[in-house]
């Protein structure tokens, strides 16, 4: 059976599955509204408890940025907002605690769920984590024994939250496998952070595969195999020992410059969402951050990030991040990303409507707020500034203004920032992509996003599976919009990068560093391998290879042409390892 690699390696050894307990919470009404709200306090500060005791031992465990995890949580219970709501519920409606709990947080793990972007998507994973802890002690629910798992288990559950993640000792665990999940989840992060192979999106696995039933998991292609023959535990085993090898060898990486055998340098950055984010990137020696998604910190929330607020978090990550480059996106909300303090109107199709640079001109003392935030904390760090959705030179103008009225407050306050930050945009409308050659007059770089460029190029709505077959960063026009935006910002003498999903595909670095992209921006985890992929390559060579995809007709065509020449294929991986390596 196959489901969704989100942690890759092989990890072979006997299931311990962790059986399905649904939360009975029935709505009850209560006489006495205020002993429920002491429940609810006990019951609050009891997870707090627990929470302090998992952020202690995953620190000691694991590291700080995966205890952070934890601080997090005990934020959402430290959060007045959250429970006073919750509070109200029982005082107004007389219903006990639990109930209350399970509906306000539901409202929230709702608006979550609506979003598009993965990564912010799969941020309701922690507001479901910490109610159900809550809704437990309420309950007096006892939380699964990790204890007693053996030497080499495979963890099979419905879903596997951050707290049940930070409890697993990582020398027990061979692998993971859940029904629910994906790759930007917490719980997704801190596996591929201990190393354990994990798979999600398995369809009722937990009925499928019983305790100590002997399981291979490959947490790259997703292929989850239930008491295997011998052939199948040999091929495994010795696919398991090569993987180990490989990765051995790309640790090598760390600290070498990016750069191909015929001397082009390029910028590995990262993709972040929080500052709790920055110490895996540095972990995995990313050279700078390509985009920081900044409305994280307007999410999760009933009112809008004070000015004090904001500086504080980008202030964080520059300087944990020294001198390498920090490119913060600004406000990014509308669309699939509502916030409930934004009165953002109903629309048709809102991916087209009020949203992003949209939002922000037309609410310009939140913009204008957000960009003294990001200029004060300017000083502390290689801050650069990026606009979102950008469609017109107007809006691109309009930005600016704004831009230029904020430095203005901050030099009458006589605040201090970086006067010459560089600003730049982001290629993800196909008008922006088409008139790049003269938005590349007006900016300092470009930052192509693959992801939307793509949906509006191709008009495929990316979320819609029957649609799926039409949406590939393949398709040639996107490669021709790509080469063009490249072309046009290097003639106006500019750099440009990309943020997308495709600035991390394997097959897809070749071409994209023949077209002469300057910054490749991704996910963590994928960064020794691109440096080892770009190290390898003849720049000449490629741009060869990326005019001959220019002229290709169809997708298919393009994937199966770059699956040829690029294949990922670990046996001839480690040989090249092992040959670079003895020289």
């Amino acid at each position: 059976m196959k489901g969704l690699g989100v942690s890759p390696g092989i990890g072979i050894g006997k299931a311990f599955v962790i059986e399905k307990k649904s939360l009975d919470i029935k709505k009850i009404y209560v006489n006495d509204a205020e002993k429920e709200i002491d429940r609810l306090r006990n019951a609050v500060e009891l997870g707090r408890s627990q929470l302090n005791e998992l952020y202690a031992k995953t620190l000691k465990e694991v590291g700080e940025k995966e205890a952070q995890i934890f601080k997090s949580h005990e934020m959402m219970l430290e959060d007045d907002t959250f429970i006073s709501e919750i509070e109200s519920k029982i005082r107004n409606e007389k219903v006990n605690a639990e109930y209350s709990v399970k509906e306000v947080s539901n409202h929230y793990i709702k608006m979550f769920n609506n979003i598009e972007d993965e990564y912010l998507r799969e941020r309701s994973e922690d507001i479901k984590d910490v109610t159900v802890r809550v809704i437990k002690i309420l309950l007096g629910i006892r939380t699964a024994d990790y204890s007693k798992l053996n030497k080499d288990s495979i963890l099979v559950a419905e879903d596997l939250t951050p707290s049940d993640t930070a409890q697993l000792e990582k020398g027990k665990i061979a692998a993971m496998i859940t029904e629910m999940g994906g790759k930007t989840s917490h719980a997704a992060i801190i596996a591929r952070i201990m190393g354990i192979p994990t798979v999600v999106g398995l369809d009722d696995i937990t009925q499928k595969i019983k305790s100590n039933d002997v399981v291979i998991c490959d947490g790259k292609t997703g292929k989850v195999l239930i008491n295997p023959n011998q052939k199948q535990l040999a091929y495994y085993t010795q696919k398991k020992t090569r993987l180990e090898e490989i990765s051995n060898e790309l640790r090598k990486q760390v600290g070498l410059p990016t750069i191909t055998k015929d001397g082009f340098k390029v910028t590995l950055a990262a993709n972040i969402g929080t500052p709790h984010d920055v110490d895996m990137i540095l972990e995995n020696d990313a050279e700078g951050i390509g985009l920081f998604r900044s409305e994280f910190i307007f999410m999760n929330r009933e009112c809008q990030p004070s000015e004090d607020e904001q500086f504080e978090e980008y202030k964080e990550v520059l300087q944990k991040m020294g001198d390498k480059p920090v490119i913060i996106r600004t406000l990014d909300i509308g669309g699939d990303k509502n916030v409930p303090y934004f009165d953002i109107p109903k629309e048709m199709n809102p991916f087209l409507g009020y949203r992003a640079i949209r939002l922000c001109l037309g609410n310009v003392d939140v913009f204008r707020t957000q960009l003294r935030a990001i200029l004060r904390a300017s000083v502390y760090g290689n801050l650069k500034i990026m606009f979102p959705m950008i469609s017109t030179m107007k809006e691109l103008r309009d930005s600016k203004k704004v831009l230029e009225k904020a430095k203005e407050e901050l030099n009458n306050k006589g605040i201090p920032f970086n006067n010459d930050i560089e600003v730049g945009i982001m290629i993800e409308i196909p008008s922006a992509a088409i008139i790049s050659d003269l938005l590349a007059k007006e900016v300092d770089f470009f930052s192509i996003g693959t992801n939307d460029l793509i949906q509006y190029t191709l008009a495929v709505d990316r979320l819609n599976s029957k649609l799926s077959h039409l949406y590939s960063q393949y398709h040639p026009a996107m490669l021709r919009l790509i080469k063009g935006i490249i072309d046009n910002a290097h003639k106006a003498g500019i750099w440009v990068g990309m943020c997308g999903e495709a600035a991390g595909d394997p097959k897809l670095i070749p071409i994209f560093l023949g077209m002469g992209l300057d910054e490749f921006s991704m996910n963590s985890p994928s960064i020794l391998s691109s440096r080892y992929i770009i190290r390898n390559l003849n720049k000449d060579e490629m741009e060869k290879i990326a005019e001959s995809t220019l002229n290709m007709e169809t997708a298919v065509e393009v994937e199966g042409y770059l699956s040829c020449l690029f294949a990922d294929e670990s046996e001839s991986y480690l040989k090249r390892c092992k040959t670079r390596s003895r020289n």
